[in-house]
């Protein structure tokens, strides 16, 4: 991969707090025009890279490039060029959203003035109520409004949905895929598996410190299971059919898993059994995320 198509760059990352290391070694590369997802649980080191990405922490050792310069070095120069919307937003007690959202485009060199209308309205915003007024998800929406109607190159979103109903999540998603549209890279932190799963070209998992998985949603599915669900005419000896896996009768009905590259076999032995009606369900993402996170406790215990 060219090193140009790369807006971050990171490479054997470590950062620790005293005797705590919060990054061991991590390698995170985001390509021009994607949105990445960033998932791990909480303590994982998610913040503690995002906070390095934005030159709020420097590194102890490694390599991180950012839009093509040093997060550290060169800071007020790439805040120019991103936007950040953390997962608390705070605001001026005094200064009402609509000031908070100009000032903090002009940070960014300015804000398009039709784009900022059009997301006011969406996103339901009172841009005239005080910082002091708002609720955490109103603080929230004017966080997103005021990076979105900025021309930047990245957005780095840590948990931005973070009290926003779903209607206004839904919202969210359309605008963050406007802004890619358009050309934005996007880094995107979040809890909500379905707004990743949704929104996300490619996805790194972090755990300890280190991305443990990364790639398309695709790709990671490739290593779990499909769930299929079945109603068969006979289920005689359906448990020793050995492409099937988890298996579970309920009467003629059953639930089984099936690796991925083998769910044509499967079909081939619930046919001959009388298949009567079939429902088959890729993993999800949250499936990925818990199974991954269940093996390496499971592989953790055994040492």
């Amino acid at each position: 991969m060219d090193s140009g198509d790369l807006v971050i760059d990171v490479a054997g990352l470590h950062k620790s707090f005293g005797k705590f290391g919060a990054l061991n070694g991590l390698d995170l590369q985001v390509e021009r025009g994607q949105v990445h997802g960033f998932l791990g649980p909480n303590g994982a080191g998610k913040s503690t890279t995002i906070r390095v990405l934005l030159g709020l922490l420097s590194a102890d050792s490694g390599r991180v490039r950012l839009l093509g310069g040093d997060p550290w070095r060169d800071v007020v120069e790439l805040h120019r060029r991103l936007a950040y919307v953390p997962g608390d937003v705070s605001l001026w007690p005094s200064m009402t959203g609509g000031e908070a959202i100009d000032l903090l485009g002009s940070l960014r060199g300015g804000i398009d003035e039709a784009r900022r209308a059009d997301l006011v309205e969406r996103f339901e915003l009172d841009p005239t109520k005080r910082g002091r007024q708002y609720s955490k998800g109103n603080r929230q929406k004017v966080a997103i409004v005021a990076a979105l109607a900025s021309d930047v190159e990245l957005l780095i979103l840590d948990e931005p949905t973070s009290g926003l109903d779903p209607l206004m999540e839904n919202v969210f998603q359309e605008v963050v895929g406007e802004a890619v549209a358009r050309g934005t890279t996007v880094l995107l932190s979040s809890h909500i598996m379905a707004e990743v799963e949704i929104l996300a070209d490619r996805l790194s998992i972090i755990r300890d410190g280190v991305i443990v998985e990364t790639g398309t949603l695709s790709e990671l599915r490739g290593h779990m299971r499909t769930t299929v669900r079945a109603e068969l005419a006979t289920v005689h000896d359906i448990d020793r059919v050995a492409v099937l896996h988890e298996v579970h009768l309920d009467g003629n009905h059953l639930t089984a898993t099936v690796d991925t590259d083998r769910i044509g076999e499967a079909m081939e032995a619930l046919t001959a059994c009388g298949l009567r009606s079939l429902t088959v369900t890729p993993p999800s993402l949250e499936s990925l995320f818990l199974r991954l996170y269940e093996q390496d406790d499971e592989t953790e215990t055994t040492r």
